[in-house]
């Protein structure tokens, strides 16, 4: 994010706050630490419209890390924390990244990483210290220790930088979210970002909370919108319901952007409990990134008041919708109305869908973006003439305008707010020995929406019994992340495969999805 010359203005106000620890930063202390890291990334011969990596946890040096590429013209991506060795380096090197960033707690997966990273020159490790010298790896060197030695004064030739973050697609492969750079000075911002300042009503002197990971798009655009606004950031390192609502209190907090799972936990909290913490300061809260049932959404806007605002708009930002807590009331269930992009709701020929009735939803696209060096993606997102752009969510009007989302074409999996993209395990599990065949889908999460089922057909003479559930659930661990491993496995005796030999998956999740009181939805 950008400080700039704002933090002249209030240099001793805190910039951001570490909510576990309480470690308090000053705009004029990030102004210098993102500085000095701008200069090292040009040392490392990192000129404009490169790229570099971030893989750690939430920490005191998050920030600055996202900072000094927006100051210094390159591309920096944030890398889900909770990746294995193998998914991270995919993606470092599929980015084409120079440098890596990580931490100490991330150090053991990076170091493993790195191995397959060849582009990769240095590797800065946040809190390193005797671990990295006991590692005798010349790429890899502590943080603070390699910072130190440039100053904290603007590199000579600025210009603006931004996030390029990686979103999967059905081939369970992630692909890099590129947007075109124009050659302009740090200060002004994309106009995707003067968007989502109004969108989420960020405001001069703003105190946010924020409670998610830092690699995500949105908390990561939220963050840094506040930091521009000369606002205070408190970080928490990992969500818990009840710290979240004292820290409302603590730090007067004026604006916070949340996932429905969070809302769903605090509502869980005692009645006592979710009395006890003062949020009268609080002014917007706003949530997306997942589907809120009606009823929690109900919960949460007669417990907080009518601050509620949703939004609905993938990564690639083609297009979004926005509604107010009075909009959603009055038209229960919907993402709002279209605020950026032309919104088409097309049926399977490509033609406008009646009113009330769904289909693929398709933006003539109001930001400009490609697929890093993937063009066959790219083009496979594009309408015929090029004009619209898809990420497979399928959907309807009403006769107000208002859009509501009743599936994707995609069987994504939305779990806590963290997207999954069942493909890629399906792929792991079919190379099981023991495996003729699987599909993997979301089922029903009361906490967090979904969850990862798997449904395996066994070779011929496998017992399918709990054993062999978890010790396929085992083998997925050890190839990919956590989230995206099966919670549980069921058994049959032949998955559905249509003529071309495509999995039909429908008929397998309706039937986790009967008696839920709807269809499946994003």
């Amino acid at each position: 994010m950008y400080v700039g010359d704002r933090f002249a203005q209030h240099p001793d106000r805190a910039a951001f706050i570490m909510a576990s620890s309480g470690e308090t930063v000053s705009h004029a202390e990030l102004e210098a630490r993102t500085n000095r890291l701008t200069h090292l990334l040009r040392d490392q011969g990192l000129r404009r419209l490169d790229h570099y990596a971030i893989f750690m946890e939430n920490n005191n040096r998050y920030l600055e890390c996202n900072g000094a590429g927006e100051r210094a013209g390159l591309y920096y991506t944030c890398i889900n924390s909770y990746l294995t060795a193998e998914e991270l380096a995919y993606i470092v090197d599929n980015s084409e990244s120079q440098l890596l960033i990580t931490s100490l707690a991330k150090l053991p997966i990076a170091h493993a990483a790195l191995a397959l990273c060849p582009r990769v020159k240095r590797c800065l490790v946040v809190d390193g210290g005797a671990a990295v010298r006991a590692l005798d790896d010349p790429r890899c060197v502590d943080f603070a220790e390699a910072v130190a030695a440039y100053p904290d004064t603007p590199i000579a030739d600025e210009s603006l930088g931004a996030a390029m973050l990686y979103s999967s697609g059905t081939t369970g492969r992630p692909k890099g979210i590129l947007r075109p750079l124009p050659e302009t000075p740090p200060s002004l911002p994309l106009p995707l970002f003067a968007f989502l300042n109004e969108l989420w009503q960020c405001s001069e002197g703003m105190r946010y909370l924020s409670p998610a990971p830092l690699y995500h798009s949105a908390p990561q655009a939220n963050v840094a919108l506040a930091i521009r606004n000369g606002g205070t950031v408190v970080i928490m390192e990992h969500f818990d319901p009840e710290h979240y609502l004292a820290l409302i209190e603590q730090y007067r907090i004026t604006h916070t952007q949340l996932v429905p799972t969070m809302f769903s936990r605090m509502l869980k909290l005692p009645a006592d409990v979710r009395a006890r913490y003062d949020r009268s300061s609080l002014q917007i809260a706003v949530h997306a990134a997942a589907p809120c049932p009606a009823q929690i959404k109900e919960q949460m806007i007669a417990w907080w008041g009518p601050i509620i605002h949703e939004y609905y708009g993938a990564t690639e930002a083609m297009g979004f919708t926005a509604c107010n807590s009075a909009e959603w009331l009055a038209h229960r269930g919907t993402v709002g109305k279209v605020l950026m992009g032309e919104l088409h709701v097309l049926d399977d020929a490509m033609q406008p869908a009646p009113k009330g009735q769904p289909g693929e939803l398709w933006f003539k696209t109001a930001n400009p973006f490609v697929y890093f060096n993937d063009p066959e993606r790219t083009q496979a997102t594009r309408s015929a003439d090029g004009l619209m752009t898809t990420v497979g969510d399928v959907g309807y009007r009403d006769a107000d305008g208002f859009l509501y989302l009743t599936d994707r074409s995609t069987f994504m999996i939305i779990s806590g707010g963290v997207n999954i993209y069942p493909q890629e395990c399906e792929n792991l599990l079919i190379t099981h020995p023991q495996v003729a065949d699987a599909a993997v889908f979301g089922v029903p999460n009361e906490d967090l929406g979904e969850e990862v089922k798997a449904v395996v057909q066994p070779m011929p003479g496998v017992v399918a019994d709990e054993a062999f559930a978890q010790l396929l659930i085992a083998f997925c661990a050890e190839h990919l992340a956590t989230m995206k491993c099966p919670r549980t496995v069921d058994f049959t005796d032949a998955l559905p495969r249509l003529p071309t030999g495509k999995l039909y998956k429908q008929p397998l999740r309706n039937q986790y999805w009967q008696g839920h009181g709807r269809s499946r939805i994003v």
